[in-house]
């Protein structure tokens, strides 16, 4: 109802004040008795589930005055002008009595959603806006919007290998993949910090995964440690990037108008399976190598982008969209741009959750020359 109100602005009130006019004049004019009574009744409920209690208080008076002052006008009985106002007021005072139920579900949908995202905030931290060389930009659009949170999950961190990021899915969606995005994040954040290189760090994911899901601790954890996940490190330069797709959909690459999907070369198997390292078969774990120019930015999405279907049922593709052929300054425009364009593929349907990764490499900053050396 809150989103009624601040959509509607003055449409509620009007809608119930029409309402009352209508119903005062059927009452009024009318051949029999009895026509705008429901009309009259109909406006302060009305009222009541829309606007504010002060209003509906005066919608309930100003009908009940109505009545009475309408009955009296056409010379109704006493009894009959009793049972018009005896209408009213019930109806009335249900009027009321559902202002402040609408109130007090709004009031708690309020605190549910501020807790929700406080859970967000601290789970799934806002990554910041540059790490060394890389300008960083994100998005995230739960599929259960009133929880404002689900099962994908993303993080960049400075370390001494490089700048490293995950994006990631659990499966499964809201509130019940929290607990494992959670585990997800902490062994990420942990274990980027001293794994050698991105399979030692899948493997140390894995384990720390495989653990929590064993300890059966928590229900949730246990049924939605699957996770799939995209592990990229960018060296301190910023000119080579490595990934290692643990069944996640595959990054992009948009540089000079074009936008590239990064298919990587063996297929890998997602974390939590209990296989740590291994592809589906004898080879090892494949870490793809790449150069990032300067200026090109480094798209990673979940599949609530590459999933996300039309109304014939088509999945979205960012290559053959309208992004391709454009070109972006900064990773929040593409961010935005993606967005945009995902919720004009569904017509606005939120089918699953939907994170977005965008890194840029930018050049680096040249030193400002000493105060004496210039030039005058």
């Amino acid at each position: 109802m809150e989103r009624l109100r601040r959509a509607s602005g003055k449409s509620p009130w009007a809608l119930a004040a029409c309402v009352l006019v209508v119903g005062g004049l059927l009452t009024a004019f009318a051949p029999r008795p009895y026509v705008g009574l429901p009309l009259l009744a109909a406006s302060p409920l009305m009222a009541g589930a829309t606007l504010s209690f002060r209003t509906a208080l005066g919608f309930a008076c100003v009908a009940v005055a109505a009545s009475v002052g309408l009955d009296l006008y056409r010379g109704r009985p006493a009894s009959a002008l009793w049972v018009d106002l005896a209408v009213i007021g019930v109806i009335g005072a249900l009027a009321l009595a559902v202002n402040a139920l609408v109130e007090s579900q709004r009031r708690d949908l309020a605190q549910a959603r501020g807790i929700a995202e406080a859970v967000q905030r601290a789970v799934l931290p806002q990554p910041p806006d540059r790490v060394g060389p890389l300008a960083v930009a994100s998005g995230y659009i739960a599929a259960q919007a009133e929880a404002r949170i689900g099962g994908d999950l993303f993080a960049v961190q400075d370390t001494p290998f490089g700048i490293r990021m995950i994006i990631g899915d659990v499966r499964g969606k809201g509130l019940q993949a929290v607990a494992a995005v959670s585990v997800a994040i902490g062994a990420f954040r942990q274990e980027a910090e001293y794994a050698r290189d991105l399979a030692a760090l899948a493997e140390r994911l894995d384990g720390a995964l495989a653990r929590e899901a064993g300890r059966g601790l928590s229900q949730d954890i246990a049924t939605e440690a699957f996770v799939t996940a995209l592990l990229v490190e960018v060296s301190a330069r910023g000119d080579v990037v490595r990934l290692l797709n643990r069944g996640h959909p595959a990054p992009y690459l948009v540089h000079g108008g074009r936008l590239t999907r990064l298919d990587t070369g063996v297929p890998q198997l997602p974390l939590g399976m209990g296989l740590t390292g291994l592809a589906p078969g004898p080879e090892p774990a494949q870490v793809d190598v790449l150069p990032l120019p300067v200026g090109a930015l480094l798209l990673l999405v979940t599949d609530g982008v590459t999933e996300a279907r039309n109304g014939e049922g088509l999945f979205y593709d960012p290559c053959s969209s309208c992004l391709a052929g454009r070109g972006f300054d900064t990773p929040e425009s593409l961010v935005r741009a993606l967005t945009a364009d995902v919720h004009r593929w569904t017509g606005g349907g939120q089918q699953d959750d939907m994170a977005i990764l965008a890194v840029a490499r930018k050049p680096a900053a040249v030193p400002s020359p000493p105060a004496r050396d210039r030039p005058r």
